[in-house]
């Protein structure tokens, strides 16, 4: 599982640049109030919302050929005619930029932009939840291809929990994307992302598997639910506006879902919009395919639970403030917050541009009780009447400490975790009670019928 990280702030980017830019989006998910901690304070942003801040600022910047040094010079395109060395960045390119778009997202009061990846030939792709939701209920939605044609969007589904939707434009011949496998990745591995960050479409940076399984909380929607996911981390440059684009594998296969960056700035100023400082997020597609065919197939997306809430390990236990459902719907505030102190090694870390939200707020009830360091483990706070935690006879209190073979380092460690399995499966549960290490194998549950964990 990820290692402990340090604790961070998460943010929207905010509305950026004058006309003709469109604003990024403004935070749609609860946010927690977050502590800065570590050697440096960082702050996290995920998202869609990007916005055109930066191409407007290229524009305005770039745009005076006019009775310049190279005025009426013509542009070589002798690298575009090149053929590219096999299993290089540029091969790469070349066979997935036409499977990468720009989605263009207006609001009753907001707008901008993100990327997606196109599932099939005849219009269905695959994009963020956080970069459509800025079109609500009455919004359009425009999708630009590579090949310099547009269409307008309708949305087909969407799910919170997991940060997916899937839109459809009424549009044939197009190019899908060859969908690989995130469960084959290992760090050190090169991979490619592509997308359109700050409005610049068709982008290519490339970099590595930095970390796997990298607990991603990037706060609760409007409903309180949690949305955390087991992040493939990269180093390959992912900027807002990238949310939706496509990380992939060397051979050109979908890999991942960039989704969220880390930025060193924890200014929330319009004009002070963070990049990329090489810590990018992106949603394993392994973990998140049965979604994605359940949205196109029309049906209401279903996820695992163990039925309890959790919070990080604390000798005041877990309250309101730092308790978290896990494995469903249910957000229940912030995690991390261990009764009035904070952890400084024990939270984890995302990336790109939309939906806000921090890992906790610090606010428990007894700060004095509360070492400066982290414990490994998730502490069960409760435990829901006939969940498959109770018929396997977790109580309040125990500490989780793995699932199956995935070490559990805090809250969103756990969430992010059961996440990635699905409804009826089978898992071994390592926990502790009374300092005693026991194990259990149960069935998890589904949300289908319950909103709460």
């Amino acid at each position: 599982m990820s290692e402990n990280d340090p604790t961070v702030p998460l943010s929207y980017p905010g509305p950026s640049g004058p006309p003709p830019a469109g604003p990024t989006r403004k935070p749609r998910r609860k946010r927690r109030v977050g502590v800065a901690a570590g050697v440096t304070a960082a702050a996290l942003v995920v998202g869609g919302g990007a916005g055109y801040g930066g191409a407007a600022l290229f524009n305005r910047t770039h745009d005076d050929d006019a009775g310049g040094l190279f005025s009426g010079a013509t542009t070589s395109t002798k690298g575009s005619t090149t053929v590219a060395p096999s299993g290089s960045v540029q091969e790469v390119a070349q066979n997935v930029l036409p499977s990468v778009v720009k989605i263009e997202v207006a609001g009753s009061s907001e707008s901008g932009s993100g990327s997606g990846i196109i599932l099939t030939a005849d219009g269905e792709i695959l994009t963020n939840n956080h970069v459509v939701e800025v079109a609500g209920t009455s919004g359009k939605i425009r999708v630009d291809f590579n090949d310099g044609s547009s269409a307008d969007a309708t949305i087909v589904g969407t799910d919170s929990l997991t940060d997916i939707a899937v839109v459809k434009v009424d549009k044939t011949g197009l190019k899908p994307a060859t969908i690989g496998s995130s469960n084959a990745l290992a760090v050190g591995q090169s991979v490619v992302a592509i997308g359109s960050p700050f409005g610049l479409d068709s982008t290519v940076t490339s970099g590595i598997v930095s970390a796997l399984n990298r607990a991603v909380n990037v706060g609760t929607d409007e409903s309180g639910n949690a949305t955390v996911y087991p992040a493939i981390q990269t180093d390959a440059a992912i900027n807002p506006g990238n949310s939706g684009g496509a990380l992939v594998n060397m051979d050109g296969q979908v890999v991942g879902i960039n989704a969220s960056i880390q930025t060193a700035s924890s200014s929330s100023s319009t004009s002070d919009e963070s990049g990329s400082i090489g810590l990018g997020f992106a949603i394993p597609i392994d973990e998140v395919k049965p979604i994605i065919e359940q949205i196109v197939k029309g049906e209401t997306p279903t996820h695992a639970r163990l039925g309890i809430t959790v919070c990080d390990v604390s000798t005041s236990g877990c309250t309101s403030s730092n308790s978290q459902g896990n494995g469903d719907q249910d957000g229940n505030g912030g995690s991390g917050g261990n009764g009035g102190g904070f952890d400084p090694f024990g939270q984890n870390q995302f990336p790109e541009g939309g939906s806000g939200g921090s890992s906790g707020d610090g606010s428990g009830e007894s700060g004095q009780e509360v070492s400066p360091f982290s414990s490994p483990g998730a502490q069960i706070g409760e435990v829901s009447s006939g969940s498959a935690a109770e018929k396997a006879g977790l109580k309040k209190d125990d500490v989780i400490t793995k699932v199956d073979d995935t070490q559990i380092f805090g809250s969103d460690s756990l969430v992010a975790t059961v996440r990635a399995y699905r409804p009826g499966d089978k898992v071994t549960l390592t926990y502790t009670r009374d300092d005693k290490e026991a194990t259990v194998t149960l069935t998890l549950d589904s949300d289908a019928s319950s909103t709460k964990s």
